[in-house]
C-alpha cells in the first residue's frame, strides 16, 4: 500500500459524539436488517471481535455498491474489531442467483485472475497494522478440497429444502419463466459454509452484507446453531438507490467501478458531483467520514444555497481521493476547470485530458482541418453556414483560445495525448483528437 494510502486510512475515525458504534452506524443510515439488536449494539460496543463480508469475482472490478460495504467493514475495525475481507474463489465460480436470469459461468482460469484483483481493491480500504489488523481470505481455499459426498453428510444435512425455497432470491427465480438451476439453488449452503469455517478457524461472530442478500447472510447464522449451537449475528446494510427510486451506482446500465482503467478519475469525480440535492446528505453519510456537525452543516448549505453545490463538491473530492488519492481528485478537478475554461488545458497529462474528454463527443480530425469543418464534424454546428456565424460572433474556442478565423487550422493546437478541446458559448463543448 502506498504512503499516501496508508496516512488516509490512519486518518480515518468514527465520530466520538455519538454514544457507542450502533448508533452513530443507524444515524448514518447503515442498518436495514439484523439479527438481535441489543446483543448487537453490546456485541460491537465491547471487546474485539471478528467479522467478514464477501465479495465474488463476478467481475474484474469492485464498484461502488462494493465501496458502500468496504466502508462498513472500516467503521467497524476503526472501533476495534477486526476484519476479514473474504474473496469468493469458489463462490464466483457459481454465482449467488440474479433475479431474472441465470449468471454465465466464468472459467476457472478468469476467476482466479480477478480474485487477485478484488483481494487487492479491497486492501486498499483496510488497515492491516495493529492488534485488529485486517486479513484477506479465500474461499476456495476449504471449498475446494470437500468431496460432494463430505459436503452433503456434513453441510447439506443442515439444510430444510422448506426454508430454501422460501429465500426471497430463489423464489423469484422460481416464479420466472428461466427458472433456478441447483448450481444457484445450492449458492446459500455455499455461504453458509463460509460462515460455519470462518468462525471455526477465526471466532468470526458477525457477517455484513447488502440487505438483498439477507437470505444468504441468515444461511450462516443457521448453519452455526444448528451444527455446532453456537449463536452468531448477521447485519444487511440497506441497498443504495437514488430518491427516484433507481438503482445507486448505475449509469445507463454501467456501473462505476473502482478500478480507474474501468471507471477513470474524472468520470468517478463528475458522477458524485452530479449528485441530486435529495441524495447528497445521505451519500456523504454513506460515503465518507465526516463528523455529524460537519454533514449536518452541509445540509444546511444545501437547503440555503443549493446553486453552490457545495456538498456535492465536498462529496466528489472526498470518495474520489478515497479511491483514487488526493492526485488524481485534485487533477479531475483542475480538468474540469479547464474544460470551461477556468484553467490551463496544457498543464493536464494526457490521461486526464483523455478521461475528460470521453465524457464529451469527440471527433479525428486531420491537421489540416479547418476549425469550421471540425464544428460542423462534432456536432456543435449543424451546417458550414452556422459555423461561420458562430465564429463570426466571437463564440468559438479552440483549447479555450478564441478563433475568429473560419480557415484556422486545428494541427497547430494538439494538447496532451493529440488531443484539442472545442468549444461554443460558455457550456457546449466537443474532443478532437488530431491525428
Amino acid at each position: 500500500m502506498s504512503a499516501e494510502a496508508t496516512e488516509a486510512l490512519h486518518s480515518q475515525s468514527n465520530d466520538r459524539t455519538f454514544p457507542d458504534l450502533w448508533s452513530e452506524l443507524e444515524w448514518r443510515g447503515l442498518i436495514q436488517v439484523s439479527t438481535n439488536v441489543d446483543e448487537l449494539r453490546s456485541l460491537l460496543g465491547g471487546k474485539s471481535i471478528s467479522y467478514y463480508c464477501g465479495f465474488d469475482p463476478t467481475a474484474p472490478s469492485l464498484h461502488l455498491g462494493n465501496l458502500a460495504q468496504l466502508l462498513f467493514m472500516r467503521r467497524l475495525q476503526l472501533a476495534g474489531h477486526r476484519p476479514l475481507g473474504l474473496v469468493g474463489g469458489s463462490t464466483g465460480l457459481i454465482g449467488d442467483p440474479r433475479p431474472t436470469a441465470e449468471r454465465t459461468l466464468n472459467t476457472r482460469e478468469t476467476v482466479a485472475e480477478w480474485v487477485g484483483y478484488l483481494a487487492a481493491q479491497v486492501s486498499k480500504f483496510l488497515s492491516f497494522d495493529g492488534a485488529n489488523a485486517a486479513q484477506i481470505v479465500n474461499n476456495l481455499d476449504w471449498t475446494e478440497p470437500l468431496s460432494a459426498i463430505d459436503f452433503l453428510r456434513e453441510i447439506g444435512k443442515h439444510y430444510r429444502v422448506g426454508t430454501m425455497l422460501k429465500k426471497d432470491a430463489v423464489s423469484a427465480r422460481l416464479n420466472s419463466d428461466e427458472g433456478i438451476s441447483y448450481t444457484e439453488f445450492s449458492y446459500q449452503i455455499l455461504q453458509g459454509l463460509d460462515f460455519r469455517q470462518l468462525y471455526l478457524d477465526y471466532d468470526c461472530v458477525l457477517q455484513t452484507g447488502g440487505s438483498d442478500q439477507w437470505g444468504n447472510l441468515t444461511s450462516g447464522v443457521d448453519l452455526i446453531k444448528r451444527s455446532e449451537g453456537a449463536t452468531v449475528h448477521a447485519i444487511g446494510t440497506p441497498l443504495i438507490t437514488n430518491s427516484d427510486g433507481r438503482k445507486f451506482g448505475k449509469s445507463e446500465g454501467n456501473a462505476i467501478w473502482l478500478d480507474d482503467a474501468l471507471t477513470s478519475p474524472y468520470a468517478m469525480y463528475q458522477f458524485w458531483l452530479n449528485t441530486d440535492d435529495s441524495d447528497v446528505i445521505e451519500r456523504l453519510k454513506v460515503f465518507t467520514f465526516l463528523t455529524r456537525e460537519q454533514i449536518e452543516a452541509y445540509e444546511k448549505k444545501v437547503s440555503a444555497e443549493p446553486f453552490k453545490r457545495e456538498a456535492q463538491r465536498e462529496l466528489a473530492l472526498n470518495v474520489t481521493t478515497l479511491v483514487h488519492g488526493e492526485a488524481a481528485a485534485l487533477a479531475s478537478i483542475a480538468a474540469a476547470e479547464a474544460l470551461f475554461g477556468q484553467g490551463d488545458l496544457r498543464a493536464l497529462d494526457a490521461v486526464t485530458l483523455a478521461a475528460a474528454l470521453a465524457e464529451l463527443t469527440t471527433v479525428d480530425a486531420l491537421p489540416t482541418a479547418s476549425i469550421a469543418e471540425v464544428l460542423l464534424a462534432s456536432g456543435l454546428v449543424t451546417s458550414l453556414g452556422e459555423a461561420r456565424r458562430a465564429i463570426a460572433q466571437g463564440g468559438v474556442y479552440l483549447n479555450n483560445a478564441k478563433i475568429d478565423d473560419e480557415s484556422h487550422a486545428v494541427g497547430g493546437s494538439a494538447l496532451a495525448g493529440g488531443y484539442a478541446v472545442l468549444r461554443r458559448g460558455k457550456k457546449t463543448l466537443a474532443g478532437i483528437r488530431i491525428s
